[in-house]
């Protein structure tokens, strides 16, 4: 019996990496066809460019309407905005994103500025650690600091955001001093 149970154990993990594999195809394949939105070259030619161009399109003041297509044009199909919250992490669409925080942005004013970058970069990918202060007004007091932890990929001539993670400063997480400088 015993023998049976390891074969079948067996082919059960064989038949699982095919799956596996076959099924990343079709999320590459559905991203692959999904409308790739445009871009201003200086928004997407650098990782300069593309972090300079996220801050700016979140930040204006009351009663301004951001720029959405914008921001649309500088994630990949399918990338994320994914906030740690003190309940775990709640993963938005782009759109998602938008709707969420469209009328807030408007009606209170929001500037988010990168305080300090650290940046690993291997190959077509790089993973950037950004301090953050977010403020009502562009000289208000600061009412929220973070992390915000983006992941970019280049392709097709130009850089796209995957995914921007991020956790905002607590008392009982604050900003290591490393990532201040």
């Amino acid at each position: 019996m015993r023998k049976i149970l390891c074969g079948l154990a067996v082919v059960g993990s064989l038949l699982v990496a095919p799956v596996s594999a076959n099924a990343f195809a079709v999320t590459q394949d559905a991203a692959a066809e999904a409308p790739m939105m445009k871009a201003d070259a200086k928004d997407v030619g650098s990782v300069d460019g593309i972090m300079a161009a996220i801050y700016d399109v979140i930040s204006g003041p009351i009663g301004e309407v951001r720029d959405w297509d914008r921001m649309r044009g500088l994630f990949i199909p399918g990338g994320r905005l994914i906030p740690n919250t003190p309940n775990g992490p709640i993963i938005f669409s782009v759109d998602d994103y938008i709707a969420r925080t469209d009328k807030a942005f408007t009606d209170n004013g929001f500037f988010e500025v990168e305080l300090s970058r650290k940046s690993e970069r291997y190959g077509n990918i790089v993973h950037v650690f950004s301090t953050y202060a977010a403020r009502r007004t562009p000289d208000g007091d600061v009412f929220a600091r973070g992390i915000n932890s983006f992941q970019l990929v280049y392709k097709d001539e130009r850089w796209w955001i995957v995914n921007i993670f991020w956790q905002g400063e607590t008392p009982d997480t604050p900003i290591p001093a490393e990532y201040l400088k």
